[in-house]
């Protein structure tokens, strides 16, 4: 008997491949997706008793195809009209065609990544499909992980179908500038399921493991679909130094353990020498990126033996440049912590008072947050004792809050 594990783990694998052998035969995404999370259903509740097929990619295929047909026989009697293509070949025959899956090489697992970060959908959307159609997440599950009903994430994801649909959304790649502009697409869809998964948005647990796991996995996938785009590279590393300290970054009782309290034996080591390794390979290799640049920071801090010994002026340095590239007033947020590591609390805050006037950020418990830690660092506990209140009250988060609420408390 397969382990349960074994079994999602290959299906996962199979699910971008099975699903465009589908498309390429069909063509219907909408109906092709379908079929196939039908037919990794019945895997799922198969496999563990009757053991994986020797040919697993061809057995989802199969009935995937069936489900297909199924579908097509349902519509029909639907709409009292016949498709005569769809019952051509008897059921018996279509199995055993579909039965002989031809490898062909091919693997549209890069040309699904683009449609599924189709243009026409918010980001909400990408994420939800990507996750189903690519990572072969239920809906079920990619509900659970963001903290709303099956209902909601069945209509996000139903809606996105259509909207593709409508768009004529096929797995033709595109070429040229419009390739690169969907790279980064893909790119941020997957950066974005990272963030949610290390740090929930809401809800009573700070981190969401299953959804940064699968940003990690589908990370390794474009790496290896795009090994020469650098900024694919640097967005894996950044993933992996960061997933590496996850192990220490809640205590005992889910409460949040800040970075320059954490137990630093917890961390992952091998996802930091991972990550390294990447980043330091990728960084030579011409025009360096905000991932790549981000990536670089993560590393200088996983490498610190503490946070007593963390550089810096190296991690002030990257950020400086990690300014340049973006218009994002976190990026700036964060380089106020380096500001006031390097040349005091003080400096700090006088970058703050900037940020404040930003609408992006003026009310984000982030920036409330930080501005309480460097009031802390200047000695001012009444002061940081209001903006961690303050910053308690605009989070999502429930372990955010309980932290920022006894960082207060032990303010007085």
């Amino acid at each position: 008997m397969t382990g349960a594990q074994e079994i999602e783990d290959l299906l996962r694998e199979c699910t971008p491949q099975v699903l465009g052998l589908l498309m390429r035969r069909h063509g219907n995404f909408d109906a092709c997706e379908d079929a196939l999370q039908e037919a990794l259903i019945a895997a799922a509740r198969q496999w563990p008793e009757d053991g994986v097929p020797d040919n697993a990619r061809a057995w989802l295929f199969t009935v995937a195809t069936r489900k297909y047909i199924d579908q097509l026989r349902a519509d029909v009697a639907r709409r009292r009209r016949e498709d005569a293509l769809a019952f051509a070949t008897p059921d018996a025959e279509l199995v055993a065609r579909a039965a002989d899956v031809p490898d062909t090489g091919r693997d549209d697992s890069l040309a699904l990544l683009f449609l599924c970060c189709h243009p026409d959908l918010s980001s909400p959307s990408r994420i939800a499909l990507t996750l189903r159609a690519v990572g072969g997440l239920t809906t079920a599950q990619i509900a659970a992980a963001f903290l709303v009903p099956e209902s909601t994430m069945a209509q996000r994801i139903s809606r996105a179908k259509q909207t593709i649909k409508a768009a004529g959304g096929g797995l033709a790649q595109p070429e040229g500038e419009d390739r690169a502009v969907r790279l980064a697409e893909v790119r941020h869809v997957l950066y974005l399921t990272f963030n949610e998964g290390y740090t929930a948005s809401g809800g009573d647990e700070l981190t969401a493991p299953a959804l940064s796991t699968e940003a990690i996995r589908l990370a390794r996938l474009l790496h290896r679909l795009v090994p020469e785009d650098t900024e694919t590279a640097g967005l894996l590393a950044l993933m992996l130094l960061t997933d590496a300290r996850r192990p220490a970054r809640t205590g005992p009782h889910g409460e949040l353990v800040p970075l320059a309290e954490q137990d630093r034996d917890r961390w992952d080591g091998r996802l930091i020498a991972e990550g390294v390794e990447l980043i330091s390979r990728t960084l030579p290799k011409g025009q360096v990126g905000p991932y790549q640049l981000q990536a670089a920071i993560a590393a200088v801090h996983d490498e610190a033996e503490s946070a007593a010994a963390t550089d810096w002026p190296q991690i002030l340095a990257l950020y400086e440049l990690l300014e340049r590239t973006a218009d994002n007033p976190v990026i700036t947020l964060n380089r106020a912590v380096a500001v006031a590591m390097v040349h005091g609390p003080e400096a700090g805050l006088e970058l703050l008072a900037g940020l404040a006037e930003d609408k992006r950020l003026a009310h984000h418990h982030r920036l409330l947050a930080t501005r309480a830690h460097l009031l802390e660092l200047l000695g001012d506990a009444e002061n940081a004792a209001a903006a961690y209140r303050e910053a308690a009250r605009h989070t999502t988060s429930a372990p955010e809050r309980r932290h920022l609420t006894e960082r207060a408390r032990r303010l007085g």
